[in-house]
C-alpha cells in the first residue's frame, strides 16, 4: 500500500508541474488553447496512472483482481491464438500452440503499459509547450526507452523527461522480478501434477488412482496423498488468483493438465464419499472442500458463469452409465463397493454438482485435454495397475 502511496503521490506531483508549465506558457494564448493544453496535461497524467495502477495490481497487489488492461491484452491475444489453434487442429499440435499463449501474453503486457505510458507523456509533453506532437512523440520515446538522442528544452520539461524514464525502466524491472516467482508456482504447482501420473495415468483417472492404491497397500495411503493435494489446493489459489496468468501456462505433455488433475482428485474423492466402502476419513471431506473453493475462486477471477449454489440435482457432465462402467472398473480392480448403488450414485451426483460447472469453465479457458469420463481410458489404466502389483 506505501508504494502505490508513493507512485501516486509522485505522479500527482507531476501533474501540478505540468499543469503550471502548461499555465504558464500558455498565458498569451486565447483561453481555448490553454483549456486544451490543460486537459492534454490532465489525460495524459490519468493515462500514466492508470498503466502503473495496471501493472501493481497484476504483479505486486497480493490478492485477487482482474485488471481491465491485463484483460484486454489477454482476451485480444487469447482471441489470435484461437484462430491459430482451431479446435479442428490435432490435439498435440493444439497444446503446442496455446503453449506459447500464457508467456506470450504475459511479455505483451510490458509492451501495452510502455506504449500508453509513452501515450500519456507524448500528451504531457504537447500540454507543456512542445510542439508539434510530432516532436512531443519523439521527446517522450527517447526519455521512456532512455535513449537520449533527444530532449525536451526547460528544467520543468526535463523533470518529466526524467520522471518518464523513471517509470519505463520501473515497469520492466517489476517484470524481470517477478518471472521467477511465476516459474516458482509452476514449478510448485507441476510437482503433484507430474507425481499423479505414476498414480492415475495420464490423462489422471480417479478410477485408476483408487485401484492402484487399493492394489498396492488397501488405500491406507489415501490419506496422506489427499492431504498434500489440500495444501496443493490452498496454494493454487493463492498463486492463480494473484498471478493470474499462470493460469494459462501448460504443462510439459500434452496430455497433462492442472486442470484435469484437480478434476481427477475430486473425483476421487467423491467416489471415496458414495460407492467405495471405506472407513470415514475426514481428509476427503477436507480436500473436496478446499478444491472447490479453489476452482470456485478462480473462475470467478475470470469472470466466468457458473451457478454458486446448483444444488444436489444440479447438472453434471458424468452421466449414469458411465458412473457404472467406472464401478465396474473399481470392481474388477478389487476395490469394496457398498451395497446400495442407487444411493452412491446420488451421492456421488450430488458431489459432482458442487464443482462440475467451475470445472468445465477451467477446462474450456485452459484447452485442458479431454477429460477421463470421456473416453475409454481408465479401463487400460486398471490393466495397467493389475499389472504392476502382480
Amino acid at each position: 500500500m506505501s508504494r502505490r502511496v508513493v507512485i501516486a503521490a509522485g505522479l500527482a506531483a507531476l501533474a501540478l508541474v505540468a499543469i503550471s508549465l502548461a499555465t504558464a506558457r500558455a498565458e498569451d494564448a486565447d483561453p481555448f488553447a490553454r483549456v486544451l493544453d490543460a486537459l492534454a496535461v490532465v489525460v495524459g497524467v490519468v493515462l500514466v496512472l492508470r498503466a502503473n495502477l495496471s501493472a501493481i495490481r497484476t504483479f505486486v497487489l497480493p490478492r485477487a483482481t482482474n485488471d481491465l488492461i491485463t484483460r484486454i491484452v489477454f482476451r485480444a491475444l487469447r482471441r489470435a491464438f484461437d484462430l491459430a489453434a482451431s479446435p479442428r487442429l490435432p490435439y498435440p499440435l493444439q497444446d503446442r500452440l496455446m503453449a506459447y499463449f500464457g508467456p506470450f501474453a504475459l511479455m505483451a503486457l510490458p509492451v501495452v503499459w510502455l506504449v500508453v505510458v509513452g501515450a500519456g507523456y507524448t500528451l504531457i509533453f504537447w500540454g507543456t509547450g512542445v510542439r508539434p506532437m510530432e516532436q512531443a512523440l519523439v521527446d517522450s520515446g527517447s526519455s521512456l526507452l532512455t535513449l537520449g538522442f533527444d530532449r525536451p528544452d526547460g528544467y520543468g520539461a526535463q523533470l518529466i523527461a526524467f520522471s518518464e524514464a523513471t517509470i519505463g525502466l520501473g515497469l520492466i524491472a517489476l517484470l524481470i522480478a517477478y518471472l521467477p516467482t511465476i516459474y516458482g508456482g509452476f514449478s510448485r504447482r507441476e510437482l503433484l501434477v507430474s507425481l499423479l501420473e505414476t498414480r492415475a495415468g495420464s490423462p489422471p483417472s480417479p478410477v485408476a488412482l483408487l485401484t492402484r492404491l487399493w492394489k498396492l497397500d488397501g488405500l491406507h495411503q489415501l490419506h496422506e496423498l489427499l492431504g498434500r493435494w489440500e495444501l496443493w489446493f490452498a496454494e493454487l489459489e493463492e498463486t492463480h488468483t494473484s498471478l493470474t496468468a499462470l493460469v494459462h501456462f501448460r504443462s510439459q505433455s500434452a496430455d497433462r493438465s492442472w486442470v484435469n488433475a484437480a478434476g481427477a482428485v475430486l473425483d476421487a474423492c467423491a467416489l471415496v464419499s458414495s460407492p467405495v466402502q471405506l472407513d470415514r476419513d475426514a481428509q476427503v471431506d477436507l480436500t473436496l472442500r478446499s478444491g472447490r473453493s479453489t476452482l470456485r475462486r478462480i473462475t470467478t477471477v475470470f469472470h466466468l458463469p457458473f451457478d454458486p449454489e446448483p444444488g444436489t440435482e444440479g447438472p453434471v457432465r458424468i452421466d449414469r452409465e458411465t458412473f457404472d462402467r467406472a464401478l465396474a472398473e473399481l470392481e474388477l480392480g478389487g476395490v469394496p463397493l457398498v451395497a446400495d448403488l442407487e444411493a452412491a450414485w446420488r451421492d456421488f451426483r450430488a458431489c459432482r454438482a458442487s464443482y462440475d460447472e467451475p470445472l468445465a469453465r477451467l477446462e474450456d479457458l485452459t484447452v485442458a485435454p479431454a477429460p477421463w469420463w470421456s473416453q475409454r481410458a481408465p479401463a487400460s489404466a486398471v490393466a495397467g495397475a493389475a499389472r504392476m502389483t502382480d
